[in-house]
């Protein structure tokens, strides 16, 4: 016979997620894989405590992982692109015209407003980060810049533009959810994401202008020698960028899009590098590196092979591991009901907009925490609290909005989360490295939470609603 788990039996399990994550991975460096998994059996122990089964767990982990399917099949078809791109010289190409052409003064900005369009256009921070933020980061290490500074631009400008493409997976996702059209969904989120980025925008350019003279000229030089001595640096190597924007404006999905997209950078490869084809689908499965290039091009210098050695879906492993141990502690946590008692409670005798507000970021941050994934966010607090709105006279864009700046916005941030473990693979910097220069990432649910307390930006309902 099972029961409901109590209140403190639902919070141990997030506290002690919390502090074996926190003291094993930041202070003895524990693998966060083996910490999760210890964070699951104490979350498999009160969830036997109320009376469920190993099968009950294992289906609550198995439903879980279902809805994690489509951000795998997304990270394994990065890794393909990656490697193709890096075989037909475009994301090269990028860090070539990025060495030539960005001041480090501007830097951080540039690589924010880079990031951004990136996003824009693609609809996935993911993508942004693995294409334009891997060259990105090359530049940021020729010219000086602290990793964890380029890192923290890039994945703000990757988040930011994710949140105004409406061929984002969350965006659609909000606006589903609360049955809000997208495009107001959009609007919306300008009140909090603008603000946010204009303040990041300002301490990044203050900081960039102690990097204006920081410059290592000649390794740049070599740098630029040897991309230009591998690739044609010509038209034709930007074909797969132009391909992937093409396929995503007849509303391909993303995933069919990239792999169309490699295809376009195997050939390219091929026959505008004169690379071996072989190579070219070798680079997809476990990356491109230096073996690869003809015998009269090997002799590069190591900042260079540090550059193009990227990619491959066997680059991919560690993500997919980690997320497949996150979704064991959020899927027992999920089906032992420890999620609903906690929002049931944190929802609890809310009276004004202003208490509504934060309760929704409270509860979005509580579970983006502890299920490490935005989607669960989304769709768990907004069905419990979307009437809720309507009751207080709401718009529901605010509750989009919200359940955004305190579940995807900061998404990143968080260690054990999908897009934390990705952006720390991806681009090499640790999340203890770059969270203080997400700016915007941590500013939009502070700015959401003032909105509700001085009801600026809360938008009423209108009469057809």
């Amino acid at each position: 016979m099972t029961r409901k788990p109590t209140l403190l039996e639902s919070i141990s399990t997030i506290l002690v997620m919390m502090v074996v994550v926190t003291i094993g991975f930041l202070i003895f460096k524990i693998p966060i894989q083996a910490l999760l998994i210890i964070s699951a059996a104490y979350a498999a122990f009160i969830a036997w405590r109320v009376g469920l089964k190993w099968e009950d767990l294992e289906a609550g982990i198995t439903e879980r992982l279902k809805t994690a399917m489509p951000a795998l099949f997304i990270i394994l078809t990065v890794g393909i692109i990656v490697g193709a791109w890096m075989y037909a010289g475009t994301v090269p190409a990028l860090i070539y015209y990025g060495l030539k052409f960005l001041n480090p003064t501007y830097f951080l900005i540039s690589a924010f407003v880079i990031s951004a369009i990136t996003s824009v256009a693609t609809g996935t921070a993911w993508g942004s980060a693995s294409t334009a933020g891997i060259a990105l980061m090359a530049i940021a290490t020729q010219l000086n810049i602290a990793p964890g500074m380029a890192a923290g631009a890039v994945i703000a400008g990757a988040v930011f533009g994710d949140k105004m493409s409406p061929l984002s997976d969350t965006t659609n996702l909000a606006s589903l959810v609360t049955r809000v059209n997208i495009f107001s969904h959009i609007k919306s989120l300008m009140w909090t994401t603008i603000p946010a980025s204009l303040i990041g925008m300002a301490i990044w350019f203050f900081v960039g202008l102690g990097h204006s003279s920081s410059i290592k000229s000649e390794r740049i030089k070599s740098i630029l020698s040897d991309l230009e001595h591998i690739y044609n640096l010509n038209f034709f190597i930007w074909i797969p960028a132009i391909v992937i924007i093409v396929c995503l404006l007849f509303k391909i999905s993303t995933v069919p899009s990239m792999l169309i997209s490699s295809l376009a950078a195997l050939i390219v490869g091929t026959f505008n590098n004169g690379f071996n084809i072989v190579n070219g689908f070798q680079a997809t499965f476990d990356g491109f590196n230096k073996g690869m290039l003809p015998s009269n091009m090997q002799h590069i210098s190591d900042d260079t092979i540090k550059l193009i050695e990227q990619g491959g879906m066997m680059s991919m492993t560690q993500i997919i591991v980690t997320i497949f141990c996150g979704y064991a502690f959020a899927g027992i946590v999920e089906r032992a009901g420890c999620l609903d008692v906690l929002l049931n409670k944190i929802s609890s005798n809310v009276r004004r907009p202003s208490q509504l507000i934060l309760v929704t970021v409270a509860a979005s941050l509580m579970l983006v925490l502890a299920a490490g994934v935005a989607s669960v966010v989304i769709i768990m607090v907004g069905v419990l609290l979307k009437e809720m709105y309507d009751d207080m006279n709401l718009d529901r864009s605010n509750l989009s909005r919200t359940l955004e700046d305190s579940s995807t916005m900061v998404l990143p941030l968080i260690p054990w989360g999908t897009s934390g473990i990705y952006y720390q693979q991806q681009l090499g910097v640790d999340v203890q490295d770059f969270f203080i220069w997400t700016i915007p990432c941590y500013l939009c649910f502070i700015i959401a939470i003032f909105y509700g307390y001085t009801g600026l930006g809360l938008k009423k309902k209108s009469k057809e609603s």
